[in-house]
């Protein structure tokens, strides 16, 4: 009997392993720092999911066309086509690119809310809510420290 218990421990662990590896291993991967240049406040937002303060990121009063990207790992995420003013003090936008964003459901401060993370290193950049100004009715409130634009040429 002992034996037997033993066997089916070890299957059943071995299985178990063999199925969360892939998890554990995309969870290892994710949140990396790749800008070794990042401030310590943007080190908090992107990896410890902090808030700058409103009303304080250069890119609120940005207007040149161009593109916003990942300030940790260059991904291209929103075209300033989809940036407007919300009033919030963060840059926002109606939409991200296509791919840009991997979403999780955050409970925090008595709500929910959805936050969206880069989803090529993981990175926290805000949340989206469903209260924009356009069809989307999405607004896509973004930490600007978490941005990088690069303007059209």
């Amino acid at each position: 009997m002992i034996m037997r218990r033993k066997f089916i421990k070890t299957i059943f662990g071995s299985i178990f392993t063999i199925l969360l590896t892939p998890y554990s291993f995309a969870l290892a991967v994710t949140k990396k720092i790749i800008n070794k240049n990042l401030t310590e406040e943007q080190k908090e937002i992107l990896f410890n999911e902090g808030t700058e303060k409103p009303f304080t990121s250069s890119l609120l009063h940005e207007k040149r066309k161009g593109f916003y990207h990942c300030a940790n790992c260059g991904n291209k995420l929103f075209s300033s086509d989809a940036k407007f003013d919300s009033g919030t003090g963060w840059p926002s936008f109606s939409e991200a690119l296509p791919g840009a964003f991997k979403t999780k459901v955050d409970f925090s401060f008595g709500m929910m809310r959805t936050e969206y993370h880069c989803a090529k290193c993981g990175a926290h950049h805000g949340h989206v809510f469903n209260d924009g100004p356009t069809k989307s009715k999405k607004r896509f409130c973004n930490n600007g420290l978490c941005l990088i634009f690069k303007p059209s040429t």
